[in-house]
């Protein structure tokens, strides 16, 4: 085989195996958004936030958290929001070096649906 030939081998195989991958993640995306963001919510933000995003557990009341319900929590652009979750606010401590943005995006995403609820 020439040296050309086993080239374009090699570059077929990476391409096959990067378009695997990118389907892959693009498969998994959506259990991520469904399910493991609602135990992320959970395990990271629902001590403060509460589970409905009004801020009514005693350590939500405590630290005087606003709820989703207070026009500057419900009126704060998605940009703002993840910033302020990546980089603290308040007495929230910063999630930037233990949560990815993909993750950061997803939480705020979610904790959006409690505007619609409440």
């Amino acid at each position: 085989m020439s040296a050309r030939i086993k080239e374009i081998a090699v570059k077929t195989t990476i391409l096959s195996i990067l378009a695997c991958a990118l389907t892959a993640s693009l498969l998994g995306a959506p259990a991520f958004s469904q399910s493991s963001v609602k135990s992320l919510y959970e395990a990271k933000c629902q001590t403060c936030h509460g589970a409905t995003g009004l801020a009514n557990s005693s350590i939500g009341k405590m630290m005087k958290v606003k709820p989703v319900t207070d026009p500057s929590v419900y009126n704060m652009p998605d940009a703002e929001m993840i910033r302020e979750v990546r980089e603290g606010a308040g007495k929230m401590e910063p999630y930037k070096d233990s949560l990815s943005d993909a993750q950061i995006k997803a939480l705020v995403d979610y904790f959006k649906t409690f505007i619609k609820k409440n």
